[in-house]
């Protein structure tokens, strides 16, 4: 297990565990080991939510639920430092989430979001539908790019209250331009790179979802018709809401409570001009 401080944050560690194949590999799989600790408000512990239901892993690594907004000062998580406490030595940072577990030790395996998501789909899903399948790790390497930096930074830079007017355009430009790749290529596709659900799917629908109930509250009403103007992409993320992994892990009053929490951005024009009926559709 590897523990790397965390950038800003001297005091905090991250951990880089991994989930292997035998004992040699030392966390190796096996069924009711680990535990997942999460919240379904934060992009990350959404991604790993679907990730774990898609899989059908609720006995196999049971997932314990925290609420939206951290109970710490720190933004941290009372129930989750007993973990760091017996992880790392006076650990004084913020007991961070996501987490997985192990209970043989009762030590924290990692609080790497994709290395987790990677770790249930490999050495947890065999009775599940193929996330990770063969051959196409460089396709859900390309789709989690472009969605870190076409959609989610572009549209942090767009909706940004520091940085200077080109700056803020030529990021909406961009945001707009990944959008518009993403339409013409769910033109007559139902899913991402195959012809089933994969990761690439995960990681795009809770970017959407991240888009629609965060970003966009900061960017002018003009960039969120500019957004919503994409059919293909949103009735493929409606698709995804109505399915049962998916919607039924969407708290969108948590979301809510966690971004204005945490945000120290102006709220623009475009927080009126809703996309998506999540609710009405996950409800579907």
């Amino acid at each position: 297990m590897s523990v790397t401080p965390l950038a800003g944050h001297p005091s905090a560690a991250d951990f880089h565990g991994r989930i292997g194949q035998d004992a040699r590999s030392g966390h190796y799989a096996v069924p009711r080991r680990y535990r997942l600790h999460l919240s379904t408000a934060c992009p990350d512990g959404l991604r790993i939510a679907v990730t774990h239901s898609l899989l059908g892993l609720d006995d196999t690594c049971p997932a314990v639920v925290l609420p939206a907004v951290p109970d710490c000062r720190d933004g941290g998580y009372a129930a989750l430092r007993p973990l760091y406490d017996a992880s790392t030595h006076r650990y004084t940072g913020p007991a961070r989430a996501p987490v997985l577990s192990d209970a043989w030790s009762g030590r924290i395996v990692s609080t790497h979001a994709p290395g987790i998501a990677r770790d249930l789909a490999r050495h947890f899903g065999t009775g599940g539908p193929q996330l990770r399948p063969c051959g196409a790790e460089s396709e859900i390497e390309a789709v989690e790019r472009m969605c870190a930096k076409g959609i989610a930074q572009a549209a942090q830079l767009a909706g940004s209250a520091g940085g200077d007017e080109p700056e803020r355009a030529a990021a909406a430009d961009r945001l707009a331009q990944t959008l518009d790749a993403l339409e013409r290529w769910l033109l007559g596709r139902e899913f991402m790179i195959r012809d089933q659900i994969t990761a690439a799917d995960v990681e795009l629908w809770v970017t959407l979802v991240e888009l629609d109930t965060v970003h966009r509250n900061h960017l002018d009403a003009a960039a969120v018709r500019r957004i919503a103007e994409h059919p293909a992409l949103w009735a493929y993320a409606r698709r995804l809401a109505a399915h049962p992994a998916f919607g039924t892990h969407l708290d969108l009053d948590g979301i809510a409570r966690r971004h204005h929490a945490h945000c120290q951005g102006l709220e623009a024009a475009g927080a009126a001009v809703q996309i998506l009926d999540w609710a009405g559709h996950a409800g579907r």
